[in-house]
């Protein structure tokens, strides 16, 4: 079956721990589907935030906890990753988190309605060799299907610690007329992700854009 979408990511399983494989039968549990979904589930908070990509999900959960009156939105593909949330989910009894498990792009490509206050992307697959750079996930096609999601005034923050892709992302993000540079941020972000501080300790630097979606 031809793909919709180009992957922006190579799909593997991992390695699943015990703890983790427990922990993913609760995944329906905490499930969104459509955006309908996450409207819905929005309605008792004060904001909504997506991150794409959550890894290990220790950014999500500190958000998650520093914020209970918001509403989290996490995308992974991976199951240890969705494992280990859940886990912690279950432990500690967060309430303000769901889940998609799929493309992101599944998820958005879908009719436009204004729902997120803040969509995170932090280390998204560099895919460094030059003939793998279409499969990077932020392009303009990708800046178009989501713009649509993001309410007036909402951000989108974007990290890498490649940077032939900030320059790719900068120039993406400034092509745009719906998006500006911003200092203001929905949420201080104060600490690195395990895959940011991977980068600073292979010598890399960390590329961070924060853009503000224009009335």
């Amino acid at each position: 079956m031809r793909l919709k979408f180009l992957p922006s990511f190579v799909k593997r399983r991992g390695r699943i721990t015990r703890r983790q494989e427990k922990a993913l039968v609760l995944l329906k549990d905490y499930s969104v589907f459509t955006i309908k979904d996450i409207q819905k589930e929005s309605r008792d908070y004060d904001q909504c935030c997506l991150e794409i990509g959550f890894g290990n999900a220790e950014h999500l959960i500190r958000q998650s906890e520093n914020n209970p009156k918001t509403l989290f939105i996490g995308s992974e593909v991976y199951m240890s990753g969705i494992g280990s949330l859940l886990s912690y989910i279950n432990e500690n009894k967060i309430k303000n988190i769901r889940i998609f498990s799929d493309d992101i792009r599944i998820l958005l490509d879908q009719k436009c309605s204004e729902t997120f206050n803040l969509i995170n992307i932090l280390c998204p697959d560099p895919w460094p060799k030059e003939r793998h750079h279409k499969r990077r996930l932020i392009n303009d096609d990708f800046l178009n299907m989501i713009q649509g999601f993001i309410k007036i005034d909402g951000h989108i923050f974007i990290s890498t610690d490649w940077e032939n892709y900030a320059e790719s992302i900068e120039q993406t993000l400034n092509r745009s007329s719906i998006f500006s540079p911003s200092d203001d941020y929905v949420f201080e972000k104060n600490s690195l992700t395990k895959f940011e501080q991977r980068g600073v300790d292979q010598g890399r630097r960390i590329f961070e854009f924060n853009y503000r979606k224009n009335n």
